[in-house]
């Protein structure tokens, strides 16, 4: 039987609660899912880690390929004199996965301030620069908990730019990136989606808004012709009750709050999120670096923990590479 490839673990920002937060993963996951650490494995040491070469680790030791900081580490403390080591673990990662030695990539958390200050970062975020890396227009953020899939259409803009940014093709790209991550990343044959309204009541027939009866019925109507399973517009604050939630595989959301609070009020220690679209497995936990406690050991794991095994769980259930 052939062994499982390891998931990539990213650094993530040296200085922020990556690190401590990746050793509580290994302590809890070494024997369970098969990992290999990219960043610099003196991080992992410091933790009170043992770690070695990726090929030459014993089960004893964590496995890493090595990529060195370029001034040690201080926790809490922002330090742009690290950021290109902390871009160059992401694409070490990405390089590993998409070359078929590494089974998914779980990201630990970075500050894009730091990585603009250090090494004039020129991407939006995390998610967009390992779309970049991919060679993909756009990818989709999945946020997800034990009882629910959620995914936002549009993300990190104003509310009031929201019905601009809403556009027709814009859901239904979304709708379909979703819908074949299900498929594909999941296993789940036939995905049940749940649609939100963007107004209350879902607009109420035009009462409240008429997005719905503009943008987002029209192209719900079609795609239940072309078979689809799904159901919506449907008003957001009857969603996510557990009856609610039985019904559908994943809720997508027209905007970030609508999607991120039901899912971090289910399961704000245990979050996980998905980048879908890409031709490999991204996760990563549902928070920031936390500058505020890190090194001072009280960092919750949970949510990388999550994030590691749905790397794990998706990789080894997926349908295409």
């Amino acid at each position: 039987m052939a062994m499982r490839r390891p998931v990539a673990v990213t650094m993530g920002d040296a200085s922020g609660i990556g690190p401590e937060l990746t050793a509580k993963a290994w302590a809890e996951l070494g024997p369970e899912v098969p990992m290999v650490f990219v960043g610099d494995a003196g991080l992992l040491r410091d933790a009170g880690v043992p770690t070695a070469p990726w090929g030459t680790a014993t089960e004893d030791a964590f496995p890493h390929v090595h990529v060195p900081l370029a001034e040690p580490a201080m926790a809490g403390k922002a330090q742009p004199a690290n950021a290109k080591a902390t871009i160059t673990a992401i694409e070490t990662a990405v390089s590993l996965t998409r070359s078929g030695k590494a089974s998914g990539i779980v990201t630990n958390p970075i500050t894009k301030k730091i990585l603009v200050e250090g090494a004039g970062f020129g991407h939006p975020g995390h998610t967009e620069f390992l779309a970049a890396l991919d060679g993909r227009d756009r990818s989709v953020m999945m946020l997800a908990c034990p009882d629910l899939r959620v995914v936002p259409v549009t993300i990190h803009i104003p509310i009031e730019e929201v019905p601009t940014a809403l556009t027709a093709d814009l859901l239904e790209e979304t709708i379909n990136i979703t819908a074949a991550a299900l498929r594909n990343r999941f296993g789940i044959d036939a995905p049940r989606i749940a649609v939100a309204g963007l107004n209350p009541h879902a607009g109420e027939g035009g009462l409240m808004g008429d997005d719905e009866q503009r943008v987002i019925t029209p192209l719900l109507d079609r795609l239940r012709r072309d078979g689809m399973q799904i159901t919506g517009p449907l008003p957001a604050d009857t969603m996510f009750h557990a009856t609610a939630r039985a019904r559908y595989d994943v809720a997508v959301c027209m905007y970030h709050d609508q999607a991120l609070i039901p899912v971090k009020t289910l399961g704000f220690d245990t979050g996980v999120n998905i980048t879908l679209g890409l031709s490999f497995v991204r996760t990563s936990p549902d928070h920031g670096t936390a500058y505020d406690i890190a090194g001072k050991g009280i960092a919750d794991a949970q949510s990388l923990i999550a994030a590691i095994r749905m790397a794990d769980q998706m990789a080894n259930q997926q349908v295409h590479p």
